[in-house]
């Protein structure tokens, strides 16, 4: 028989691996993350935007926002309220299909569906609103290929991980947990490498920028800047929107520097030159290795905890409206605090571009110009700035351009027109 000893340290190990795993966790977040980069000046939207694009950036979020917050709402609570009920165990012990882990991957795609399915009104509804307003111009088939492509890989990346976890608590009851939070671990590690690869296909079709002068001043741009790129890819955005964007995507071997072919018809080639040198900002400090490794520290803790709040009973196949809903408590609770870092390293991106092209009245233009173009948010509420807001409102990265002009002997004048 097993000494006791050994049974209170059983006991005990989750506790302590997910309280070390929570300081590794706060650690890398307070270490990584820039929190000061610049003093800033008040950000003032009036300084810049007219009173007629401030006016339609509040009256299309007036118009969207309820049907977007209401799927939002939708695909919150449907989970929790199957999980946190006898709805769940109801809904497994009906499925009348074997083995369990098949029952278990058909009650998490269900229980997606039918978020998914109460949501599309409401999704109709925004997308209406993004028509309306000429940001999207994506068609109603393709419309729901991306809809049917996104709920697919949602379902499978999260039945996935509950049937491993399933599986291992069936297989070693209390002590399943460290198995499966490395499992778990390396499942975000390998998503996020591959990710450009497998996923981002599905959505767009990526070609090569033509040579040219504006592809030899991206490539010579990256020298200067000691980021090594190879190719510069262009996305097939137009096909479902007017908004202009870029992004880097993998890292390692699948590191990808991509721009919307929106962005490259548009925009001027120096506000364009911008927004690829916040991009390679982000790959020069390695941001979406970075947010991976906390994501993986996350998945891990996520694991340790779930281990406290249903220890053997996690191989109960019963369960699994439950996991779900933790899942979905879980990442609501954690969505804040990925904001905040999400804004400070975007933030560190536009620092980067501006220290990379010293231009900051052509900065301060082309975020203007971008926010009016994506109709983006210039003053978003409290609760919806921490719960959503992945970037720096359009305000606070212009105080960004004018703050680094007048540390460096110069000033970027007000841009609306009085």
């Amino acid at each position: 028989m097993p000494k006791r000893g050994t049974k209170a340290s059983g006991r005990w190990a989750p506790h302590l691996a997910g309280g070390l795993l929570a300081l590794a966790l706060v650690f890398t977040i307070a270490v990584t993350t820039p929190w000061h980069l610049i003093d800033l000046p008040k950000p003032d939207a009036t300084l810049d935007f007219t009173a007629a694009q401030i006016a339609r950036q509040n009256e299309f979020r007036r118009e969207i926002l309820p049907w977007s917050t209401a799927s939002w709402v939708i695909w919150t609570v449907v989970p929790l309220l199957i999980g946190f009920s006898p709805l769940g165990r109801k809904m497994y012990d009906r499925l009348g299909i074997r083995p369990w882990f098949l029952r278990v991957a058909v009650l998490v795609a269900g229980i997606a569906l039918i978020a998914n399915l109460l949501s599309v009104p409401t999704d109709v509804m925004a997308e209406r609103v993004s028509r309306k307003y000429g940001l999207s111009v994506i068609d109603w088939r393709l419309w729901v290929w991306d809809r049917g492509v996104g709920l697919a890989f949602t379902v499978l990346g999260v039945a996935v991980v509950v049937v491993i976890l399933m599986a291992l608590a069936k297989r070693w009851h209390q002590g399943w947990w460290l198995p499966g939070a490395i499992v778990t671990a390396l499942l975000v590690l390998g998503v996020s490498f591959a990710y450009p690869v497998l996923v981002e296909p599905r959505f767009n079709q990526f070609t090569s920028l033509p040579a040219g002068a504006l592809r030899n001043d991206f490539l010579q741009l990256a020298e200067r800047d000691g980021v090594p790129v190879k190719d510069v890819l262009v996305a097939d955005a137009s096909k479902r929107t007017t908004a202009l964007n870029a992004y880097v995507s993998g890292f390692g071997s699948t590191r990808r520097l991509v721009v919307y072919d929106t962005l490259l018809k548009d925009v001027p080639p120096a506000q364009v030159r911008l927004v690829v040198a916040h991009e390679l900002g982000h790959a020069a400090e390695d941001d979406v290795l970075h947010g991976t490794l906390i994501g993986v520290l996350g998945a891990a803790f996520g694991v340790t905890l779930l281990r406290l709040l249903l220890g053997a009973r996690m191989g109960d196949p019963r369960r699994t409206g439950t996991v779900l809903a933790m899942i979905v408590v879980g990442s609501t609770l954690a969505a804040p605090v990925q904001n905040l870092v999400s804004r400070k390293i975007e933030a560190r991106a536009d620092y980067h571009s501006l220290r990379l092209t010293n231009d900051p009245r052509d900065f301060v233009a082309m975020q203007k110009d971008l926010a009016v173009r994506n109709i983006s948010g210039l003053d978003p509420s409290t609760w919806r700035y921490w719960m959503f807001a992945t970037h720096p409102t359009p305000p606070e990265r212009i105080a960004m351009g004018r703050a680094w002009a007048r540390d460096n002997g110069g000033s970027v004048p007000p841009l609306a027109k009085k």
